[in-house]
């Protein structure tokens, strides 16, 4: 029986690095690939006889956890791994809490990457040794969250600005709204972006809503 597998990354070169280890099992078949959480998801909506992705985490438009979400809600018979170079304790807590079934490192060999597909496709759940051993410690501390709450402070002004982002506007428009200037707009995004841990406005944004911040 052939696996149907889509592969989800913004680096072109590492998807055709993944295609090659699959390439190596005849049971294996890569129907199509996407650039982002946004890209597969329209994907799927022409295409949804998936068995499984490969989903990376940080990609632009829409990264891989919020992307893992979406397609757990709409396509829950999907098997989702996450295929990613970072194994922090907050990537795999959120991946797992947005579905993911299984969570491997990219350096993974093609022996180790099949028989991580065909476990996960079997009811298990694919990890590294290394991811297993933090999840099991995220398990038995299950004040992740609470501890996440307490550290973040930010200003009033600062989560006015983030309300505002997440409405998808620009930073023109919020500095508008605000009767604030550009710049400044940008410096509270800079702080927000330190105090919360995050590279992006959409990591900003969901880091917020998860702490109800915002």
């Amino acid at each position: 029986m052939i696996t149907r597998i889509a592969i989800v990354d913004d680096n072109t070169f590492l998807i055709k690095t993944v295609e090659e280890k699959l390439s190596f099992f005849e049971d294996l078949e890569v129907r199509f690939t996407a650039m982002n959480g946004k890209d597969v998801l329209e994907k799927l909506e022409a295409n949804n006889g998936i068995d499984l992705i490969l989903m990376d985490i940080e990609m632009p438009v829409m990264n891989g956890i919020e992307a893992t979400e979406l397609v757990k809600q709409k396509y829950p018979q999907i098997k989702i791994i996450m295929l990613t170079v970072f194994d922090n304790d907050e990537n795999i807590f959120n991946a797992i809490k947005a579905g993911a079934d299984g969570y491997l490192l990219k350096e993974i060999n093609a022996g180790d990457l099949h028989s991580g597909i065909l476990e996960t496709l079997n009811g298990g759940a694919a990890m590294n040794p290394s991811i297993a051993l933090k999840t099991l410690k995220l398990l038995r501390n299950p004040f992740v969250e609470a501890k996440e709450k307490e550290e973040i402070k930010l200003t009033s002004r600062e989560v006015d600005v983030l309300e505002q982002l997440s409405k998808g506007l620009s930073y023109n428009a919020v500095a508008e709204n605000l009767i604030l200037s550009t710049g400044t707009i940008r410096k509270h995004i800079e702080n927000i972006y330190r105090k919360l841990q995050v590279h992006n406005k959409l990591e900003a944004v969901q880091k917020a809503k998860r702490n109800n911040i915002i």
